[in-house]
């Protein structure tokens, strides 16, 4: 599952992008010798300070297994600032129906190591899918990309093959480097589909994304912070605490909803007769 994230709704998913980055800088600096900068574990470079639109893939944990970047060609982009070797000369994309895609990775070694049915293959055509259908909904026509060869042939395995490439393949790191051209249409994206056998929706909209992550954090605190057996003064405490903390109305309505849920399961470990309270703070409608 896939949630897009961009200037207007960053704020509340710093803790997923700052994840993000930090799979990022394993892939990039750490596995592929890449030239990035990297502090406090995390990969960020000038062009994340432009607001771009981050594509950020979940497992069922909630733990972050891809991402890709989306950045407009009308100004500073990599290409034309960075990978302009790959060029040779000739002048770089400019338009506002070509973006670029950059950072484009997935985390095969947490996907290697997961009991779930969650695979690299498909990790890479849900992002791909998603890369298409989100960047067609913005009026995007065409995503030009710096990948190398191994990824290249990954496209063309997933009956996505570019429909041109622009400049020449350079050494970069360990790495070649060659700059793909997509276009963004239904039936590219339905052949990733068809490839990899995907149905239904790979994006979550920003409540189920919120409504998800209050409820691991919640569930995170009753098992790790909260002892357990508390009383019903701190119980209530810290419910009302989780709904202050809350962002806008939507998520303190997933974290209400989520606070009720969880306070008949820590009521079970209550030692006392008094039942565990269903509503913290104000009553407000659901």
């Amino acid at each position: 599952m896939l949630i897009a994230v961009d200037a207007l709704n960053r704020h509340l998913f710093q803790p997923l992008l700052d994840d993000m980055f930090r799979l990022r800088a394993r892939v990039f600096g750490d596995r592929m010798g890449w030239q990035v900068k990297i502090e406090n574990g995390m990969e960020i470079d000038r062009f994340d300070r432009l607001d771009p639109a981050y594509l950020i893939g979940l497992d069922e944990d909630l733990n972050v297994i891809s991402c890709a970047r989306l950045l407009q060609t009308t100004g500073p982009h990599m290409l034309s600032d960075v990978f302009f070797d790959i060029l040779d000369g000739e002048p770089p994309l400019r338009s506002a129906n070509v973006w670029e895609s950059t950072r484009f990775c997935v985390d095969t070694e947490r996907l290697k190591r997961s009991n779930s049915q969650t695979t690299i293959s498909r990790t890479t055509c849900e992002l791909m899918i998603g890369l298409f259908e989100f960047s067609k909904n913005a009026g995007i026509r065409d995503i030009v990309t710096v990948i190398d060869p191994v990824m290249n042939r990954v496209l063309k395995r997933s009956d996505n093959a570019p429909y041109g490439y622009v400049g020449r393949t350079v050494p970069m790191g360990r790495v070649s480097a060659m700059a793909a051209l997509l276009d963004c249409t239904d039936e590219r994206a339905q052949r990733v589909r068809n490839f990899a056998g995907i149905q239904g929706d790979v994006f979550l909209s920003d409540d189920a994304a919120l409504a998800r992550l209050a409820a691991r954090a919640v569930q995170v605190a009753a098992d790790e912070v909260l002892p357990p057996t508390i009383s019903l003064d701190d119980l209530r405490t810290y419910f009302v605490e989780q709904l202050e903390a809350a962002k806008d109305e939507a998520e303190r309505r997933a974290t209400e909803r989520l606070i009720n849920h969880l306070a008949d399961g820590l009521g079970s470990r209550e030692e006392t007769t008094h039942p565990a309270p269903r509503r913290a703070g104000k009553d407000h409608a659901a």
